[in-house]
């Protein structure tokens, strides 16, 4: 199924949003809970399965929802379609700060891997699934990788990262990268966890134990600020609790 054509714009600057025109009889699918806004004349549904394969049984359907759980996602798309004569305008934020990416699955191959909780929204015919990471041992040990979404198509998808977004691309070369802050590559990249450092460095360096090694030839796309590194940084026993008191005097009136 070719994949509708999407209009679109992203707003503002730390924590965004997209907003989608859609044609007459136009459907953008999406995650649930994620739409913000939308004109009159936009109707949405709320589906199992991505809407990429008309001709999908039920058993089809719940196969492709049972996928999804699997990445932490919900069981169901929603579809937004305009059933109005003219344009019409949906809107999407990303669920928290950060950036949301736009990506022309037809410029990339027609598919990209994507971190599990990465996905916002995407046109109607493209095909959500899941693909583990070969190496078991990423997920067993690194705790990240193992179960990543595939998004297959020839239209626009867009995702979400935290914090900065970095479009690096590679050339037969190897980046080392912060597990939690790879968002998305394209298939040419071949993804794995690998201890990092000495016992020295894993133990008092802060980096971690394991680090994310992306080798190849194609498009990654890193984030600054992964979920998980925003809620340390908010938590009440995180690692930021005492950085406004830093002095000697104000650690010890603390007391």
């Amino acid at each position: 199924m070719r994949s509708h054509e999407l209009d679109y714009k992203i707003l503002g600057d730390d924590i965004q949003l997209v907003e989608i025109g859609l044609d007459p009889m136009e459907t953008v699918i999406a995650e649930a809970g994620s739409m913000m806004y939308m004109d009159n004349e936009i109707r949405f549904d709320t589906k199992m399965g991505d809407g990429s394969d008309p001709n999908q049984g039920l058993m089809g359907k719940l196969l492709s929802a049972g996928t999804r759980v699997l990445t932490g996602e919900s069981l169901f798309v929603t579809h937004f379609t305009n059933h109005g004569p003219e344009k019409q305008k949906v809107a999407f934020a990303a669920p928290y700060p950060g950036k949301i990416i736009a990506v022309d699955l037809a410029h990339l191959g027609g598919s990209i891997i994507v971190q599990k909780d990465g996905f916002l929204c995407a046109a109607k015919g493209t095909k959500i699934s899941i693909t583990l990471n070969r190496r078991i041992g990423s997920g067993l040990v690194g705790g990240e990788g193992f179960i990543l979404q595939k998004l297959e198509g020839d239209g626009k998808t867009f995702m979400h990262a935290g914090g900065t977004v970095i479009e690096r691309k590679l050339n037969n070369e190897t980046l080392k990268i912060d597990t939690g802050c790879v968002v998305a590559y394209t298939p040419g990249i071949d993804f794995n966890i690998e201890t990092s450092g000495n016992l020295r460095s894993m133990i008092f360096g802060g980096e971690g134990i394991f680090l994310a090694t992306l080798r190849g030839t194609g498009t990654v796309w890193l984030q600054s600020m992964p979920i998980r590194k925003l809620i340390q940084a908010i938590s009440p026993y995180g690692r930021n609790i005492r950085k406004e008191g830093s002095s000697l005097l104000g650690n010890f009136f603390e007391r």
